[in-house]
């Protein structure tokens, strides 16, 4: 059986599987009430309600899931989670690694899974047979089935998934004012250093509130919000490779171990130490 790698909530379940040929994750989970802090994935991320009503924001919008409906979500896309009923909801969930997607898409010439800006038309879709190819990509991971389902199964659920693709409209990222978008890429140069407000504000050359304010309209979220984000995406990847939760902690810029852990079960609903082992199976 796939662990369940998280203290839950009475009534909340999750368990995981990693593929290590491919690193595809396979997710299924249960909760009620609030289920995912807003955060982002550099996975393409595919999967189904089972059971119940699931809300989430995505986009900048709200979406409700039934079940039977396909959810959609591109890379970088920032989402939340929860379940405004009192039966929670079920859903499954596959993490496409975006090195993988780009190979198999390259193989299988699907050409609008290869766009840098690729994006998904719909971020929930009604339609059984997308269901239906997700459904059995997935059980060919979670399930463990062997290679050659694996296979035959992703191949299935990457020609559904080019049906639904889409080129991106321009980003609203290149709207940003310039002054804004050197603040974002100090976040990603400097993501382990303890930087200030007033430090980004300086570098933008404008005061704290403009800074704040055009960040929030140009990125979606504040400067801090958008720099956990990202530091515990990279935080994910070094854990993913084999890193202690300390040491993925030291290399992030969070203060401490439990700092990191904090955030990582906020946005992933599992301690650090429970996804390196899903990764690696390497004991803590």
């Amino acid at each position: 059986m796939a662990r369940e790698p998280f203290d839950a909530p009475a009534g909340d379940w999750l368990r995981a599987r990693r593929d290590a040929e491919t690193g595809i994750e396979a997710l299924r989970a249960h909760f009620q009430g609030h289920a995912y802090d807003p955060h982002d994935h550099d996975d393409m991320l595919v999967g189904f309600t089972e059971q119940g009503v699931q809300r989430f924001r995505c986009r900048r919008a709200v979406h409700t899931s039934l079940p039977g409906r396909a959810i959609l979500i591109e890379p970088g896309a920032l989402h939340d989670g929860h379940a405004p009923e009192p039966g929670g909801f079920t859903y499954a969930m596959l993490y496409l690694p975006q090195a993988w997607v780009d190979g198999a898409a390259r193989r299988l010439e699907l050409h609008g899974l290869l766009q840098v800006g690729a994006a998904f038309g719909q971020t929930l879709v009604e339609d059984a047979a997308l269901v239906g190819a997700i459904r059995g990509a997935f059980a060919s991971i979670h399930g463990r089935e062997g290679r050659l389902a694996r296979d035959q199964a992703l191949d299935t659920l990457l020609g559904k998934l080019g049906a639904q693709s889409r080129v991106a409209a321009p980003s609203a990222e290149r709207a940003v004012p310039a002054a804004v978008a050197r603040v974002r890429e100090l976040l990603h140069e400097r993501m382990e250093q303890d930087l200030g407000l007033d430090d980004l504000a300086e570098l933008a050359g404008i005061d704290r509130f403009r800074l704040t304010r055009g960040f929030q309209r140009g990125y979606g979220s504040s400067p801090h919000a958008y720099l956990v984000r990202l530091r515990l995406r990279a935080a994910r990847a070094l854990l993913a490779a084999g890193a202690t939760p300390a040491q993925a902690a030291a290399q992030t810029g969070f203060a401490d171990q439990s700092h990191m852990g904090r955030w990582f079960r906020r946005a992933y609903r599992m301690t650090p130490a429970a996804y390196r082992r899903m990764c690696t199976n390497v004991p803590d």
